[in-house]
């Protein structure tokens, strides 16, 4: 089940656990708020909480600029605390490690809507505000600029809706990160199979009866039964499914343990409102004022991003300094879940950081 469930990544925080890593460096957690946040839907919510992770500590320079921050952004339905896993962890947040907390100052924020941060089962429920990308990214930019006192990153990068905010980053803020690592996203409108299976998940559940329109008094669970389903599915690498499955009872199984794990914690709204955040993303008539240098990386296994489109390569010649790689399937990438998977690309990532020094 183990190997069944590291493939089940198509959301860091919904799909199969993965046990946290023990890194020798303690991170330290935060929240900052701030006041009277419009959405650029208009609402505004009188206090939004951002939770954050971080290790290491900032250095700054003569001028009091911090040179060694970067921030990692999750996926759908994840937390900053999903990149404690192991296959990140322990290869990047160690000792001599690419992102050595020794010399880096790692920032992992919890989005609006996700982990500890501000959403809707606080208590507003379906009246929370209908928050998206834009605003995502707008709050983290608040966060590190008058919560953590950064101006300035060396590296911002991002894995399948962190992969997304790094476009929106970098076309709303293009000179405020060294380079941008977006993993596992295209940056274009989420459109065709795409927006149709999370128009699924989502109409799953708010035709399930026990929604009551947002303010159930238990959860659906028929409605976000079947939205997990959907997840599952689009987060498989079939391969790496197939080795970890090989029977028909395997495989009954490994779906049992799936809702088991992730069904009883899951709320509704909190889901609804994460899978909605992206209608509204589309980065693609703006590549251009991409200036920071990009390592963007899909797999070739990824249903969510399926490279059989094309889209990727065509867009990525429009960024002015991007360089994209696509990682061709084997035994070892695990479908859209190969953006948390350091070994598969860790070397490309310190080839890049190197190559941007300044």
């Amino acid at each position: 089940m183990r190997k069944l469930a590291i493939t089940l990544a198509a959301f860091a925080a919904l799909l199969a656990p993965a046990a946290m890593a023990a890194p020798v460096v303690a991170p330290k957690e935060g929240d900052f708020v701030t006041r009277d946040f419009k959405f650029r839907s208009g609402e505004v919510l009188p206090e939004l909480r951002l939770h954050y992770t971080t290790f290491g500590e900032p250095k700054r320079d003569a001028s009091g600029r911090v040179t060694n921050a970067v921030m990692v952004l999750h996926g759908t339905g994840g937390t900053g605390k999903q990149f404690l896993s192991p296959q990140f962890a322990d290869e990047l947040l160690v000792p001599g490690g690419l992102l050595d907390p020794a010399k880096y100052y790692v920032i992992l924020p919890d989005g609006i809507g996700h982990g500890k941060s501000s959403k809707p089962s606080d208590g507003l429920h379906a009246r929370f505000p209908q928050y998206d990308y834009d605003d995502m990214v707008a709050a983290q930019h608040l966060l590190l600029t008058q919560g953590l006192k950064v101006d300035r990153l060396r590296l911002l990068m991002g894995t399948s809706m962190g992969c997304m905010h790094g476009f929106v980053w970098g076309e709303t803020y293009p000179d405020f990160a060294d380079a941008l690592a977006p993993f596992a996203c295209l940056p274009n409108e989420i459109a065709g199979r795409n927006r149709m299976w999370r128009k699924l998940l989502i109409d799953a559940i708010r035709l399930d009866p026990a929604w009551k329109g947002g303010d159930y008094v238990e959860q659906p669970r028929a409605g976000l039964r079947t939205a997990l389903g959907l997840l599952m599915v689009a987060g498989l690498s079939p391969l790496p499914a197939q080795i970890a499955s090989p029977t028909r009872q395997a495989a009954d199984k490994a779906v049992d343990d799936y809702f088991a794990a992730r069904l009883p914690p899951l709320d509704a709204n909190d889901l609804i409102y994460a899978v909605g955040a992206s209608r509204t993303y589309d980065p693609s008539p703006k590549l251009e004022n991409i200036t920071a240098p990009v390592l963007w990386i899909n797999s070739a296994d990824d249903f969510i991003n399926p490279p059989e489109l094309g889209l990727a390569e065509a867009q990525a010649r429009r960024l002015k300094n991007g360089t994209f790689v696509l990682l061709p399937i084997s035994e070892k990438t695990k479908g859209h879940g190969s953006h948390t998977w350091a070994v598969l690309w860790k070397d490309r990532l310190a080839a890049f950081l190197k190559a941007t020094e300044r």
